[in-house]
């Protein structure tokens, strides 16, 4: 299984930016009652943070500094995962990995807020 994110960039405080991720691979394999896929971010110097997640029948979860500005949502006929991030924040600046269970991670796209 391969994950392939994209869609990082540049963006000023408060502006937008959404984020894909496309899976394949041998997906028929995996299991629908523990298919979740995610995003996860690392800043600078700090630790590997859940951002949000959304299992296959659309259960979502997000990390307490994301809620209401972030939106996760995923196409199963497409194998894809996005991110909606609305209002980013400085803080927001870090590596985001796309995931998915049981353990794949995908590379890592780059976001920057600038203030």
């Amino acid at each position: 299984v391969q994950l392939q994110a994209c869609g990082g960039g540049l963006v000023q405080a408060g502006g937008s930016l959404r984020l894909s991720c496309a899976r394949s691979g041998s997906i028929s394999s995996i299991d629908s009652s523990i298919d979740v896929m995610g995003w996860y971010r690392q800043a600078p110097g700090k630790q590997r943070e859940m951002v949000a997640a959304i299992t296959s029948d659309g259960t979502t979860d997000y990390a307490d500094s994301v809620k209401g500005r972030f939106t996760i949502s995923r196409d199963n006929a497409k194998n894809t995962v996005y991110l909606q991030m609305n209002s980013l924040k400085p803080e927001d600046t870090a590596v985001y990995y796309c995931a998915a269970t049981p353990g794949y991670w995908g590379q890592g796209t780059q976001v920057t807020v600038s203030s």
